[in-house]
């Protein structure tokens, strides 16, 4: 049985935003252009995130960027993207039906208002970028640095009208301190986690794989980083955790909601296993919530009762 998004035991509240399920499309999977997006609404996403946008063109790395490793994938794209001002314009044309995260980076707390302000027109919340590990003086770099998370944090929320979530990186000593940085600044929820450091040498060229050398590895080989980090940031903060990392099985899905996810970000899962996963993700869960008698506000956090 495939359950479709009209499912009423699957809506739910986030940030004052309404989804039809939990499920979100994670950012820079599809959604570099608006039509793709569109195809992840259809095929039964609560939620899309959009490619991480910058205040002009980038072009990133060189290739190859992207390999497959064992239990995941490898990628060092370098964030590139057309610049938010033509990517909202063509978001503008696109009827989504569903709620948009728009997902933006920047360099410091000035350039980040100046992406948001343009972000907010076309999007219902935003995410910050704060996580990415292959691009230099961006992302994590940034973003290990609980004092500038919470410049940055507090500079956008000012300035925007529309929920914001920053997006944690997991390569810090302890992830709640940055989480507890982005919550002090007026984030409305963060998003946890982005990939982890890794790298691919080829054994007959003897050199590194990726264009980049190094890039950051997603899939299932870092779902327990993932989980960990929920239920650590969950003891922590009161405001709302969207859960990714190597979510592929319903089983994963419920795994991290119990560990305090109010939503779930979906990525690598999709090149593994095809649009499709979105409807069985659904199906699966809502079966699970029926038969556990449970609602999901009850779910969420429910590793926590011990």
């Amino acid at each position: 049985m495939i359950v479709m998004v009209e499912d009423k035991s699957l809506e739910i509240e986030l940030a004052g935003l309404q989804l039809a399920n939990p499920l979100i499309l994670a950012s820079g999977i599809i959604g570099t252009t608006p039509g793709g997006l569109a195809r992840v609404t259809r095929e039964g996403a609560g939620g899309v995130t959009t490619k991480s946008l910058g205040p002009e063109t980038r072009e990133g790395h060189p290739a190859p960027n992207v390999v497959k490793v064992k239990a995941g994938y490898l990628n060092a794209m370098g964030l590139p993207n057309p610049g938010v001002e033509e990517f909202t314009r063509e978001l503008g044309e696109v009827n989504l039906g569903a709620t948009v995260f728009g997902s933006i980076f920047a360099h410091d707390s000035g350039e980040f208002r100046q992406v948001a302000r343009v972000m907010q027109t076309k999007a219902d919340a935003l995410e910050l970028n704060l996580s990415c590990p292959h691009a230099e003086s961006l992302g994590a770099a940034i973003g290990a640095r609980p004092t500038l998370v919470e410049e940055i944090v507090s500079a956008v929320v000012r300035d925007v009208d529309i929920p914001v979530f920053a997006k944690l990186t997991p390569n810090v000593s302890e992830i709640t301190e940055i989480g507890k940085a982005a919550e002090s600044a007026g984030a409305d929820g963060v998003v946890a986690i982005n990939t982890l450091p890794g790298m691919a040498i080829d054994v007959e060229t003897k050199r590194p794989i990726l264009g980049n050398s190094s890039g950051g590895l997603s899939g299932p080989a870092i779902h327990p980083v993932a989980v960990k980090s929920v239920y650590d940031l969950y003891e922590a903060l009161t405001i709302p955790i969207i859960g990714v990392g190597g979510v592929e099985s319903g089983e994963d899905l419920v795994e991290i909601m119990l560990a305090g996810a109010n939503a779930v970000q979906i990525g690598t899962a999709i090149a593994d296993r095809g649009m499709s996963v979105f409807q069985e993700l659904n199906s699966y869960f809502s079966n699970y919530l029926e038969s556990h008698q449970i609602t999901i506000p009850e779910l969420v956090g429910k590793a926590h009762d011990h």
